[in-house]
């Protein structure tokens, strides 16, 4: 009988925390202003260096960049290419400039949205 109280009492309150969690979670997040997640941005600069620069393609405008941590793509330090928003930022660095960059995945693909030479 005692094991069968102890079953109770652990049911309900693993109910009550686990339907305490979903209120909460609705209460906090409206998920219909969120969009997409992929578009989400973090508000930190990455730190990089310009490697190449890469303005022939007409469709899609490159840059290749060894950076650091990039936190809001979970991704570590390496050197990777990027496509680029506005190809207008790219008129602003060279290669062998350091930069400071903000990155976004968008269906896929890992953008630049924002790039500043560092002085």
């Amino acid at each position: 009988m005692k094991s069968m109280k102890k079953l109770v009492i652990f049911i309900s309150i693993a109910s009550a925390t686990a339907f305490s969690g979903g209120v909460f979670a609705q209460a906090t997040m409206d998920h219909s202003k969120m969009g997409d997640v992929n578009m989400m941005v973090s508000n930190d600069m990455t730190q990089g260096e310009v490697r190449k620069i890469d303005k022939e393609v007409k469709e899609v405008k490159k840059i290749t960049i060894k950076h650091g941590e990039i936190k809001n793509l979970e991704m570590p330090p390496m050197t990777m290419v990027f496509q680029v928003r506005d190809p207008a930022l790219l008129e602003k660095v060279q290669a062998g400039d350091k930069v400071q960059f903000k990155a976004i995945k968008d269906s896929g693909a890992l953008v630049v949205t924002d790039l500043q030479l560092v002085k």
